[in-house]
């Protein structure tokens, strides 16, 4: 008797093969003496669509609405059919005795494995692959402590529970936008509060009346300072008073009033999770949220040299602690060599800021694995990102940053000014990255540092010299990913202090595996687009906006939703009266959108009309580039921006192909059909054939 291994991809399959020492190589999988190791493709199975449980949902009408089906359905995915087959008739082989779930070690790998496993009637045992990074060693140990399968129940419950939430407010409230207003809206549980957020920052952008303001630093000599008010503010908001300040104290000595001398301690930033990863590589490398979590899988995957990718986690548990020895030993190369020295000549004492089993849940940080560390093999962004990870690491273990902190305050004809100063102890940590732990504050409002040991209490000090500036303030920032990123861990609240940040998790928009996806899924969708780093709500996402429901665009209400997820898979949850609140939701949602009395109006119009149904077409982002859609629903037709279908280039064949194409489709009436696309691959392949 033989077990079956399914693993979530082909790479993975082979290389947990390799190790289970399955040799022979078949379609889909590969077989050993004990064991057959078979993959996914991603998802092999999904949710049914609408029109698999009623046939009149196959057009989009208002009145169909809302769509709840009693019991979800699953269907097998076309595209990955064959997989899907291969893997149903390995577990259906009388000589497979058990399963071991070998998908990724989270919420959406559990719902790969067991979705399958449940179209294809899977009776028989199964066990759990728990693992954190996929070294050899990792793996081994790995199959030698397998968990039992329903230890893992709850988790597959809460990954259930967000699947079925996402189609059920998902398809309802985008069926209801697209069929009130005639255009192609999209809307979901996390995208459109993410997606207001931006829009709410840009009106006030748009609403921001900058108000002129002035500032006066005085140079005594050894040392300078700033005025500042009994609250403590630079800012002077008349400029007449400023002038005014500064007549008073010309002329005028100065003497010291009063010296504070503060010895100060800075821990090291916390090691990363995901989205940390990801806001600091978009900061520092210019990196998406995309880019980041696809670098860090190749990392993971292919070169095995960090932990599990997706976690919420920047903290490690007691298990790992004699294991970091070795994995510093295998990342002693330059220029990491020097930096790792200090730490390998003495026993390693983590603290509370980098181990704590109450603060893992699935995964521990990201950190690096024990795997032999060879530079030369990571390409450039490879090595940029695995640097961050790696001087993180590093730093976590290194000791704080330590000064010693002096602010004096100078009285000038009873006017205060104020100076700061610092000298440096031990730099700690801070010698192994530059990275600061420092809220950013615009470059006016920061008081320099200097040195200031030399001056005591009750000195006179004369005026060398004195300077009035003049500023602006500031709208608000516009989102980058980093900030996005942020507010979406922390909906409503811009939390820039770390550990802060670290008590409110749990209670965010999505979750760091699914927060870029969102992301780009605003970018493809033409809601938002990228400008330079900066994060823009264009006209159809600000107008998407005004047409929700509130309830949807509110980031406190959907991140209740994902910290009831986060319960049930915990087992603390009540997966029955979450489903039946997502199904309130869903009527409400889609009794606000039809009762709607907005109208909705595309800017993005172009000069091409449509030759099925003659209306104007607009200019998308489509799979293959720009692409001319119609605008009505019940049309769909689409293509290539500069592609002209009414006849090609003078070649009479295609230009018969393309009217009978049309004319097929046109006579379909298919909602979303992409005839375009169709028709551009008709035309490529009769090329080919040519």
């Amino acid at each position: 008797m033989k077990t079956l291994v399914l693993a979530e991809k082909p790479g993975v399959g082979r290389e947990l093969a390799r190790i289970l020492q399955c040799s022979r190589k078949t379609k889909g999988y590969i077989e050993g003496s004990q064991f057959i190791v078979t993959w996914s493709l991603g998802h092999l199975v999904t949710l049914a669509e609408p029109e698999d449980y009623d046939q009149k949902y196959r057009e989009w009408r208002l009145e169909d609405l809302p769509m709840l089906p009693f019991r979800m359905k699953l269907k097998v995915i076309r595209q990955t059919s064959h997989q899907f087959r291969i893997v149903k008739d390995l577990m259906n082989r009388k000589d497979v005795r058990e399963l071991i779930i070998a998908t990724d070690a989270g919420r959406e790998g559990e719902l790969v494995a067991r979705w399958i496993m449940a179209l294809a009637n899977w009776k028989k045992p199964f066990k759990r692959l728990w693992i954190s990074s996929q070294t050899d060693e990792a793996i081994r140990e790995g199959f030698a402590n397998l968990k039992a399968g329903i230890a893992y129940n709850n988790l597959y419950d809460a990954a259930v529970c967000r699947a079925e939430a996402d189609w059920l407010i998902g398809l309802n409230v985008t069926r209801a936008l697209t069929c009130r207003f005639n255009a192609q809206l999209n809307a979901g549980r996390v995208q459109t509060p993410t997606l207001a957020m931006m829009v709410n920052r840009e009106s006030e952008i748009k609403q921001f009346v900058p108000v002129d303001y002035w500032t006066i630093q005085v140079d005594f000599g050894d040392y300078y300072a700033n005025w500042t008010n009994k609250s403590g503010s630079r800012r002077i908001f008349n400029r007449l008073q400023a002038e005014k300040i500064a007549a008073k104290i010309k002329g005028h000595q100065a003497v010291v009033k009063d010296i504070q001398h503060t010895s100060k301690s800075e821990g090291a930033p916390l090691a990363y999770d995901l989205t940390e990863l990801q806001r600091d590589a978009n900061k520092r490398l210019g990196y998406s949220a995309q880019k980041t979590l696809s670098v860090l899988q190749n990392l993971y995957e292919q070169h095995k040299l960090v932990t599990y990718p997706r976690t919420d986690s920047r903290y490690i548990t007691t298990d790992i602690v004699p294991t970091l020895t070795a994995r510093l030993k295998n990342i002693s190369v330059v220029p990491y060599t020097a930096l790792v020295k200090p730490l390998l000549q003495k026993p390693l004492k983590p603290n509370k800021r980098f181990v704590d089993d109450n603060k893992v849940t699935d995964h521990h940080a990201i950190i690096p694995t024990e795997q032999h560390l060879v530079l030369s093999s990571l390409k450039e962004e490879e090595r940029k990102l695995y640097d961050l990870i790696v001087r993180r690491f590093i730093a976590v273990l290194y000791p704080p940053y330590r000064y010693n902190s002096t602010t004096i305050v100078t009285v000038v004809n009873n006017e205060y000014f104020h100076s700061r100063g610092r000298v440096v102890k031990d730099k700690g940590w801070r010698a192994v990255t530059s990275i600061t732990r420092e809220n950013d504050q615009m470059e006016e409002e920061k008081l320099p540092d200097q040195n200031l040991t030399q001056q005591k209490k009750g000195d006179i000090k004369n005026i060398k010299s004195y300077k009035i500036s003049k500023f602006k303030t500031r709208p608000p920032s516009r989102y980058t990913e980093a900030t996005l990123l942020t507010a979406m861990e922390c909906p409503g609240k811009f939390i820039e202090d770390e550990e802060l940040r670290e008590t409110m998790k749990g209670s965010g928009l999505g979750t760091p595996a699914t927060r870029a996806e969102i992301i780009e899924k605003l970018l493809k969708t033409s809601y938002i687009e990228r400008h330079g780093r900066e994060l823009v709500p264009t006209s159809k996402g600000i107008q998407l906006i005004s047409l929700v429901d509130p309830a949807l665009k509110t980031p406190e209400l959907t991140a209740q939703w994902e910290q009831k997820l986060s319960d049930i898979a915990r087992g603390k949850g009540n997966k029955k009266k979450f489903m039946h609140d997502i199904r309130r939701n869903a009527a409400e949602l889609v009794k606000g959108v039809s009762t709607s009395t907005a109208t909705y109006k595309a800017d993005n119009i172009s000069k091409t009309k449509c030759p099925i149904c003659g209306k104007y077409m607009l200019l998308i982002n489509g799979r293959r580039g720009k692409m001319l859609s119609c605008p009505d629903r019940a049309c769909g037709f689409r293509q290539p921006e500069k592609q002209d279908y009414s006849g090609h280039r003078g070649s009479k064949r295609n230009s018969q192909m393309n009217q009978r194409l049309i004319a097929r489709y046109s006579q379909q009436g298919s909602i979303g059909s992409n005839v375009g696309e169709l028709l551009l691959e008709a035309l490529e392949k009769g090329k080919n054939n040519n």
